[in-house]
């Protein structure tokens, strides 16, 4: 499994616009195969951040995904960057 989690930062006044602008692809996402979850939204404490999160089965199915998905182009609206690729090896309940 791979795990796709991190957050950019953009204009404060911008935020929620681009939030919306990636409600599509959200929605594509999580239809698309291998697609385990997938979110970006605005962060509650910091009005400059968006949060991304993504869970996919496989590296395969995401490179498939990415080469049909048809992202949003929004320029230059990210001040920075900080999302990162992770693979994760299992998974249990963290409450357990």
């Amino acid at each position: 499994m791979l795990i796709i989690a991190g957050h950019v930062t953009v204009a404060p006044e911008e935020r929620d616009e681009l939030v919306r602008t990636f409600a599509d692809l959200v929605r594509r996402s999580r239809e698309a195969p291998g697609c385990l979850d997938a979110a970006v939204t605005a962060d509650s404490v910091d009005p400059a951040r968006i949060n991304n999160f993504e869970r996919w089965r496989s590296r395969e199915e995401l490179e498939a995904w990415r080469a049909r998905c048809d992202a949003p182009d929004v320029g230059d609206a990210f001040r920075a960057v900080d999302v990162r690729m992770f693979d994760a090896s299992g998974e249990r309940s963290p409450f357990a």
